[in-house]
């Protein structure tokens, strides 16, 4: 094993200096698995190994112009280090007892919290076509099904849709959650909080505006999810914004990705009858447990710890609550040990009586404000070629 001295070891500087990246990149590899962070013990900071460092460096493609693998994208919209989510920056949990969604967009899109709150607003012609559009589909098509026709429609009719400028972005972004949410509901409401507006879609239970807001923030970004790289590959072919989220959105539509919050959904809908007999069910039938777990976060997924720090003092949320804390009590380690947003979600969902796809429209109407943060940077990046490995023909 070889010897732990500053030798063999780089500083932060140093490694955003060899890979030739920003310092928050470098943390950003982290969060990704694809360096390792040593804690400094003689200073403060942190160090990581040369060789590893230098592997990363020649998995690189430098002198092409172009960017050839997921690794090489960068971003400085979100990061995740040590079980704790930053959004440019600020910690989420410090955002959400200050800010509203409608601010924090503002921040991810222009990296300004001091500015106005955005305003979503779509034209009323724009929205009357969307609506339409969305009226033609079957009444068993999913709230996310609607916000795909309403997104690919409001794109249609946008004349000014390939004005990639940052102003142009952000005028179409507000259109977006607009038609993404108007769209859903019978008589939308033109003005207002987007968590006003979206909870008619979700329920008709009385609205609890400012838990939806706090939902809405926590899941706006996460680091470089799947949906999230399909709106920044679609980007980085300078493809329009309403194309960059409909890229994004089917990504989400997926078994591992937008659908987790349904599936522990279900889940917990078993686990309020019988907790235990629930868990049960699920280990005969070999899978794990929906809403446990994660692949990132090591003893907590902050997200869920502050969702379902508020739902405690929701009384109509205590019979769920009783099934999550009874299976942590009754299975623990390693099967329960870890809720995550997606149980939180769930959770929410019951509380209030939701449709049972409520999770993945919350979930893709906060995310459609990381998209199109992460629209912007790609925007102001060299383009990505991706090179395929050939295997050579048989002879």
């Amino acid at each position: 094993m070889a010897e732990e001295s500053d030798a063999h070891y780089l500083t932060t500087g140093e490694v955003a200096a060899r890979l030739d990246v920003k310092p928050a990149t470098v943390y950003a590899y982290v969060s990704r698995g694809l360096l390792t962070k040593v804690a400094d013990s003689d200073r403060r900071g942190s160090r990581f190994r040369e060789d590893e460092v230098a592997r990363l460096a020649r998995s690189r493609r430098p002198g092409t112009g172009h960017r050839g693998t997921v690794e090489d994208i960068t971003t400085e919209v979100s990061l995740l280090d040590r079980d704790e989510l930053f959004y440019r920056g600020h910690n989420v949990a410090d955002l959400v007892a200050a800010y509203r969604v409608d601010s924090v967009a503002n921040l991810l899109w222009s990296g300004e919290l001091s500015a106005p709150p955005t305003q979503f607003a779509a034209p009323p012609e724009m929205l009357a076509a969307t609506r339409a559009a969305v009226a033609v589909l079957p009444a068993q098509a999913r709230l996310t099904d609607r916000m795909r026709v309403a997104v690919a429609v409001a794109g249609a009719l946008d004349p000014l849709r390939f004005d990639l400028s940052p102003q142009g972005v952000r005028r179409v972004a507000g259109i977006l959650l607009a038609v993404e949410v108007d769209a859903l509901v019978e008589t939308p409401k033109s003005t207002g909080n987007l968590a006003e507006r979206l909870w008619p879609a979700l329920t008709d239970r009385p609205a609890h505006v400012h838990l939806l807001d706090t939902t809405l923030t926590l899941l706006a970004d996460h680091g470089l999810a799947v949906s999230t790289v399909a709106a920044r590959v679609a980007a980085s072919a300078r493809v329009h914004p309403y194309g960059a989220v409909e890229a994004a959105l089917g990504a989400l539509d997926s078994q591992y990705h937008g659908n987790a919050s349904t599936l522990a959904y279900r889940f917990l809908a078993d686990a309020i009858a019988d907790p235990v007999g629930a868990v049960s069910e699920r280990l005969r039938l070999g899978g794990g447990l929906p809403g446990f777990g994660h692949l990132v976060y090591q003893r907590v997924d902050p997200r869920a710890e502050l969702l379902l720090g508020m739902l405690r003092s929701i009384p109509a949320a205590s019979a769920a609550l009783h099934a999550v804390d009874t299976i942590m009590a009754r299975v623990g380690e390693p099967l329960a040990a870890l809720p995550n947003v997606d149980l939180a979600l769930a959770v929410l969902m019951h509380a209030f009586d939701m449709r049972p796809d409520a999770g993945e429209a919350i979930f893709a109407v906060a995310r459609t404000i990381g998209w199109i943060a992460h629209t912007l940077e790609e925007y102001t990046e060299p383009p990505m070629r991706f090179r395929p490995v050939g295997t050579p023909p048989s002879r």
